[in-house]
């Protein structure tokens, strides 16, 4: 039987079968366990979750606790005797708003994500199983974002500090999976795979120590080859956990591929890799290069693309001129050169043309020199300026572009 309690009320021994209120919101990534752990139990009654579902056949009843217990603060409900597992939502088709616009709830989502993925992957180093029912709750949500703009999460995911780089690499991968999978005309239930499979795919480095991910200096062959074995151990992990969702579980194992045949663990080539586990090593390794690491700070979005490009011999050529319509030829963030002769960076993207996004014209290359922020929507007609090329910010000793972009306050 389920019931309704105050989350007052609730006790070690019990089986939460639901949290009341948005994951967003409650300090866990997951839906439905028995309260077995009293740091989760602080967690809970210090969240702003007031309720939740217990069910008394898994675990204890209020009647089941000692008298001496603090009275409820609201009436016990009984209700129906089954909750369904939440199932993948329909991706809503929405009209596009700017990145302004979706810049709030895309950080909600993100601050909403990486409390989820760190209570996942902690669970994962404990052995507790992986859910797949909690774990879509978030691409659900993550999807939603990039539906009505893509630019706004991805760009925002990428500003993730060093120590938070393992779990918000997954919700970045995720994102960019969706947009890369509605770049390529998926399904939606391929999208929501390919989501999925985005925020799984590096589950197996929940069994990697702590101080061997977060080195700041470059990793022993001892270390790396220790580093090397997460897709196996995630793909082990994904099936001790039920999850066989054939798609997830080829991007958590071979995400590290090369077209060449020289990635690993299986050394597969061109076509023996599938089309879902070429895009995850696309997103994988453009989230990687475009972040800051313990050992490296993260190149700049519109040079990583150019070097990704060079790599020929790594990713599925379709795949990635496709990635690259997804993320933009100039992606948020990017720092580029205007014929004028000033520079700018990218705050959206336009829907008539890659090549005219939004702009924040802030620095003049003759003067060398700050000048007044301009916002330049270069897809208007009665625009002049147009785009010359990418620029290297530290070129011109600018290290404030993320702060510059990600300011929407100043426009």
């Amino acid at each position: 039987m389920l019931k309704v309690v105050s989350t007052k009320q609730v006790r070690l021994g019990m089986f939460v079968q639901e949290l009341k209120g948005s994951w967003i919101d409650h300090p866990f990534w997951k839906k439905a366990f028995k309260l077995e752990d009293p740091s989760d139990l602080k967690k809970l009654q210090a969240s702003v979750i007031k309720e939740v579902v217990i069910d008394i056949s898994k675990g204890l009843d209020i009647a089941e606790l000692d008298a001496a217990i603090e009275p409820p603060l609201s009436p016990v409900v009984e209700i129906a005797p089954e909750i369904p597992l939440p199932t993948p939502k329909p991706i809503k088709k929405t009209a596009r708003i700017s990145a302004a616009a979706e810049h709030e709830q895309a950080k909600r989502v993100i601050n909403g994500s990486k409390k989820a993925v760190a209570s996942m992957f902690h669970d994962a180093r404990m052995g507790k199983a992986v859910s797949a029912e909690a774990a879509m709750i978030l691409v659900d949500d993550i999807a939603a974002s990039v539906e009505r703009n893509g630019g706004a999460l991805i760009s925002l995911v990428r500003l993730k500090n060093k120590d938070d780089y393992t779990y918000m690499h997954s919700v970045a991968v995720c994102a960019l999976m969706v947009a890369l999978a509605k770049e390529l005309n998926l399904s939606d239930d391929e999208t929501k795979q390919a989501g999925l499979a985005g925020l799984l795919h590096d589950i197996g480095k929940a069994g990697i120590p702590s101080d061997v991910l977060n080195k700041p200096g470059a990793l022993t062959d001892e270390e790396f080859t220790l580093v090397k074995l997460h897709p196996e151990r995630g793909h082990k992990l994904l099936l001790e956990a039920n999850i066989t969702d054939a798609v997830v579980l080829d991007v958590c194992l071979h995400h590290h591929e090369k077209v060449n045949g020289l990635g690993y663990p299986h050394k597969l080539k061109a076509d023996e890799i599938s089309l879902f586990a070429k895009m995850g090593a696309v997103c994988d390794v453009y989230d990687a290069i475009t972040s800051n690491r313990p050992y490296k700070e993260g190149w700049e979005p519109g040079v990583s693309l150019q070097r990704m490009a060079q790599w020929a011999d790594h990713f599925d050529d379709s795949v990635f001129k496709a990635f690259v319509k997804s993320v933009g030829i100039y992606p948020i963030g990017s720092m580029v050169k205007l014929k004028s002769g000033r520079l700018a960076v990218v705050i959206d993207q336009s829907p008539k043309s890659l090549l005219t996004p939004v702009l924040k014209v802030f620095f003049s290359t003759k003067s060398k020199s700050r000048i007044k922020i301009e916002v330049l929507d270069l897809s208007k007609s009665h625009e002049q300026d147009s785009i010359v090329g990418h620029e290297n910010p530290l070129v011109w000793g600018i290290t404030d572009v993320n702060e510059i972009w990600s300011q929407y306050e100043m426009w």
